[in-house]
């Protein structure tokens, strides 16, 4: 036992550099060079400009790490965990991404004493809609990023919930439409609305123009924080929102929600969450030092989000068991 408790504490410890290796071989594009034919150190040596003895450390860790094989020739393949990164949409962009989140938790005290401003807090305010010194190619491509990472929690939730009944749903911080889109393209007879601040609108537009759904779709600008929420749905999804912002943010638009639907409308939340009374190992640890970084809000548990929603004045509250925590869980609700 305590050998085992030891292997399973250093695995804890070496955790950031297992990640910062995984990092370097997505920064390095090694994972896509090494997808078309085994190379060895001394092959991408000399492109990379790196010294061979330290990139075959590099790949070494990779094929410990269950990333690469190493053959025994000496070269190195992509084991099928590399192979899946590559097949996952937005994945290697998460993992540069992360570089800014690590680099906040490189003094994890401070962040837990709200001691200085991160990183991650100063990507979040081109999220919503507010003025920041941000790159427009680091915008672009975080707006990229989060339309992309979209895909998968649109599978989970669409595995989870069905939307038949349903005519016309308002996905509220839809952003570029990936969910609204996905929804339509699964259910013909459905339409829909994505309700988002006014800087996504060409993107959201364009997205689902390309998907061939402009004749179901419309866009609706404007911020929940400002006004009341558009009537006319009898849906109203709210994806990867809530943990965004504060209890305070969230009671305002939960009541919004609800003042917006009709009678027997539906409310469906979707994102990851806190495991509660059972802490998860992704969103306990990863998400909710996340949104602790971002500053603006809180990995929250199912049951906590139901909480809120009943105090909105929902009832009739679901929550399955999720296939990927780590992807997403839904709530649904609906308005009495």
């Amino acid at each position: 036992m305590a050998r085992r408790d030891g292997a399973a504490i250093f695995d804890i410890l070496q955790g950031f550099v297992a990640a910062q290796v995984l990092g370097a071989l997505v920064e390095l594009g090694l994972l896509r060079r090494l997808l078309d034919a085994p190379l060895s150190a001394e092959d991408l040596a000399p492109e990379l400009g790196t010294e061979v003895a330290r990139l075959q450390a590099l790949l070494q860790a990779g094929a410990a790490l269950d990333l690469l094989r190493l053959r025994r020739d000496g070269r190195f393949t992509l084991a099928r965990k590399g192979a899946a990164i590559l097949g996952v949409p937005g994945l290697e962009d998460m993992i540069r991404h992360n570089r800014a989140f690590y680099q906040d938790m490189a003094d994890p005290v401070a962040l837990l004493r709200g001691a200085r401003e991160t990183n991650m807090a100063r990507f979040w305010p081109y999220v919503f809609g507010q003025s920041g010194e941000i790159p427009a190619d680091v915008s672009e491509r975080y707006s990229d990023l989060m339309a992309r990472s979209q895909v998968l929690v649109a599978e989970d939730t669409l595995r989870t919930v069905t939307f038949s009944g349903v005519r016309r749903l308002m996905d509220v911080g839809g952003g570029s439409g990936v969910f609204l889109g996905a929804v339509l393209r699964k259910y013909s007879s459905l339409k829909g609305v994505v309700f988002d601040l006014p800087g996504v609108q060409t993107m959201a537009t364009a997205t689902l123009t390309e998907a061939g759904l402009e004749g179901r779709t419309a866009f609706e600008a404007g911020s929940f924080r400002d006004r009341a929420l558009p009537e006319g749905a009898d849906a109203i999804s709210l994806v990867r929102v809530l943990y965004d912002h504060d209890d305070n943010t969230v009671r305002d638009l939960l009541r919004k929600v609800h003042a917006a639907l009709p009678p027997g409308g539906r409310l469906i939340i979707s994102e990851p969450m806190s495991g509660g009374a059972r802490p998860d190992r992704a969103t306990d640890v990863y998400f909710a030092f996340y949104t602790m970084a971002m500053g603006t809000g809180c990995t929250r548990s199912a049951e906590r989000i139901a909480e809120l929603c009943c105090e909105a004045g929902f009832s009739d509250l679901h929550s399955p068991q999720p296939a990927r925590p780590y992807i997403t869980r839904v709530i649904t609700a609906k308005r009495a």
